[in-house]
């Protein structure tokens, strides 16, 4: 997930965004990749447009590198805006225009992704400047920045000159002009809505784990067994061994979904019955057949739970259709269902007044 931001990279780079999109485009706006001479990380949509974005950014680091052997100049080159037609100029089916800005790693960049990596599960903006020195500045969801720097005209370190400009809380990515004309890029880099908490490290499990460790999503995974877990895992994951796992619920954010596959049908039992007892629950998925649902359907209705939230259980799980059995083919399955959920949630989040920071 987040390629862009996750990549270890050593040698210079530009952070190409697509900042405006109008008509039809290969990515929604704030979608970014990091290009270096060598190598490309993420992407804005692929094709002839994506090939144009990175030729630009090695020719801006060509310049940069033959600037400082000729004159030993080491300061930063400025961020670009550039407007792409895709279908008179590009020959892309898509029609639209794509607007992509270009933005040299500097100090002050690095310190902005160094930060994003850090409150990954916090709300944050990027707000860039692309006209003028270079300023690259971190924003909590409070408006305070909390990493980056800038140069005035006089290039005096961490004064940023007039004012920054306030984002338009309201949109996505966008670009904006402040009092004197200069045109910044407002980039919302929003922790992940969607929460798993998935109990269960078998090989189902862990197939489910690394594929969405490519997803926009966070993932509490749970098992009472620590010598199941893997040695590593996607940096939107976190492990809880626990000998409570029906603990993870109660920690669990409103709204999250859960998936119960453990290597106990008992244990299985009391996880679903915890979960159905939060009133706030999300999606809800455990592993089984139709046979496994009526044995737990029945027992949790002895237990009182209200049967419309014993209704909300899904189970089996994954898209119909699919019947193999192989923990990948499950694993995909499932993953495209949560997927479904997961944006169905998202469209509803969009009316939302505000969006609020995410504790990590």
């Amino acid at each position: 997930m987040n390629e862009w931001l996750t990549a270890q990279v050593s040698e210079p780079a530009v952070l190409v965004t697509v900042a405006i999109v109008e008509g039809s485009g290969p990515r929604e706006p704030g979608a970014k990749m990091l290009v270096t001479a060598r190598g490309q990380h993420d992407t804005i949509g692929g094709g002839h447009l994506e090939m144009c974005a990175a030729e630009l950014a090695r020719e801006m680091l060509k310049s940069a590198a033959n600037r400082r052997a000729a004159a030993g100049d080491a300061a930063a080159i400025g961020a670009r805006l550039e407007r792409y037609a895709l279908g008179p100029t590009l020959g892309q089916c898509c029609g639209g225009v794509v607007h992509l800005a270009f933005e040299p790693v500097d100090a002050s960049l690095a310190a902005v992704l160094a930060g994003l990596r850090m409150r990954r599960r916090e709300d944050n903006w990027r707000l860039s400047a692309i006209d003028g020195a270079p300023v690259a500045l971190l924003l909590g969801a409070d408006g305070a920045v909390v990493a980056g720097a800038g140069r005035d005209k006089a290039g005096e370190a961490g004064a940023f000159g007039p004012a920054f400009p306030a984002v338009d809380r309201e949109r996505g990515t966008h670009v904006l002009r402040d009092t004197a004309g200069r045109r910044w890029l407002a980039d919302p880099c929003f922790a992940p809505r969607a929460h798993l908490v998935l109990f269960g490290a078998g090989h189902v499990g862990a197939a489910i784990v690394r594929m969405l460790g490519e997803l926009p999503c966070t993932v509490t995974w749970v098992d009472e067994r620590e010598d199941m877990f893997p040695a590593s895992v996607p940096p939107n994951v976190t492990v809880e061994a626990s000998d409570t796992p029906e603990a993870a619920v109660a920690d669990a954010p409103a709204g999250a979904s859960y998936l119960v596959m453990t290597h106990s049908h008992a244990l299985d039992q009391r996880l679903c019955e915890t979960i159905l007892a939060r009133e706030d629950a999300g999606w809800f998925g455990l592993i089984g057949s139709n046979t496994k649902r009526v044995q737990f359907e029945r027992r949790m209705a002895a237990r009182g739970l209200p049967q419309d939230r014993i209704d909300n259980m899904v189970c089996p799980i994954g898209l119909p259709g699919i019947t193999s059995k192989l923990p990948a083919a499950i694993a995909a399955s499932v993953c495209a269902q949560l997927l479904m959920v997961w944006e169905a949630q998202q469209i509803a989040a969009l009316n939302a007044p505000a969006r609020l920071a995410v504790a990590s």
